[in-house]
């Protein structure tokens, strides 16, 4: 999944990329163009995938959490509270806005949204200091439980209209200081593989959501060695065997993160996929070849990389499919 952006200024190298082979994309930056200018550019990606000969059907994502992570307004698109805001509503109520804003999305073209946050942060007080959820108050609430009645309430919105909400970010960003995006090392200390905080995360597939983004921290008390993109045991072990997780497993953004800093893109794709990732998401255009050219070479010389890469995009397939 490929980042393009959201005022088309980079459609022409993305639609490039669309026909070599890679099978989504996700509208990034900031869009005051309203819907009916958004469908239009979602429209000419599409036909350029369909006229390329890609038979499969493009998922199209963006970022409309809101407040501050709203990447489409104008004409057709509501201005969405933050997600801490959004706790003003009584769930029922929060759901049924949801359709709305799903409804927005769909008839831009956007089949796929990159929320809602399902991150607990530990407090009110504690909500400043962090950097990537609380500081943004991206956060629904600071309780595993109030996170999942409004969260959840807020994907199963988006699924009533039609798109497929994407829960984020797994195990959990809510503890951390530090952002990934733009910091080395960022370490959760305290999430642990049978966590209470994951209880969001748990109730959202047991309801059926089909796509989890997996965050970019390292987790000391899970797997010290390796930051979750590129750990089995979050991936393998957490999500796919105690969850009981099937659907869709997407990395955060693998291209941009001061986070990943020490690996090539190249070796951040292959990590991700040989760990049990599914999707890998890339916010630079031009980083993509080299990711393809490395998870091709690990595919052809290595048979078990070989079965993950298969077994990846029978996921995406089923996925699509609506299985």
């Amino acid at each position: 999944m490929v980042g393009a952006n959201a005022g088309g200024s980079d459609s022409a190298a993305v639609a490039n990329l669309l026909g070599r082979n890679i099978g989504n994309f996700y509208l990034a930056g900031r869009s005051q163009a309203g819907v009916n200018a958004t469908a239009s550019l979602v429209a000419s990606l599409r036909s350029a995938a369909a006229k390329s000969g890609n038979k499969i059907p493009v998922s199209v994502a963006t970022d409309q959490e809101g407040g501050y992570v709203q990447v489409l307004r104008g004409p057709g698109f509501s201005e969405i509270p933050t997600a801490l805001a959004q706790t003003a509503y009584a769930p029922a109520q929060l759901r049924a806005q949801s359709r709305i804003w799903g409804g927005e999305l769909l008839r831009a073209g956007i089949n796929v949204d990159l929320g809602p946050v399902l991150d607990t942060v530990p407090g009110a007080a504690f909500a400043p200091s962090n950097a990537p959820i609380g500081y943004f108050q991206r956060e629904y609430g600071y309780t595993p439980g109030a996170v999942s009645a409004y969260g959840n309430a807020f994907a199963a919105g988006l699924r009533d209209a039609g798109v497929a909400p994407v829960v984020k970010h797994y195990p959990g960003l809510g503890r951390v200081t530090l952002n990934t995006d733009v910091s080395a090392n960022v370490r959760d200390t305290a999430t642990t593989r049978n966590d209470p905080y994951l209880a969001p995360f748990t109730a959202a597939i047991r309801g059926g959501v089909r796509w989890v983004m997996v965050s970019n921290a390292y987790y000391n008390l899970i797997d010290s060695a390796r930051p979750a993109p590129f750990s089995p045991v979050v991936m393998r072990t957490m999500l796919r065997t105690d969850a009981r997780f099937t659907g869709i497993i997407v990395s955060d953004d693998l291209c941009n993160a001061a986070q990943l800093a020490p690996w090539s893109v190249g070796e951040r794709a292959g990590n991700f996929i040989a760990a049990g990732g599914t999707m890998v998401l890339c916010a630079d255009s031009g980083s993509v070849p080299a990711m393809y050219a490395e998870v091709l070479r690990r595919a052809t010389a290595e048979p078990a990389f070989r079965k993950a890469v298969d077994a990846a995009a029978l996921t995406v397939l089923r996925v699509k499919a609506g299985k």
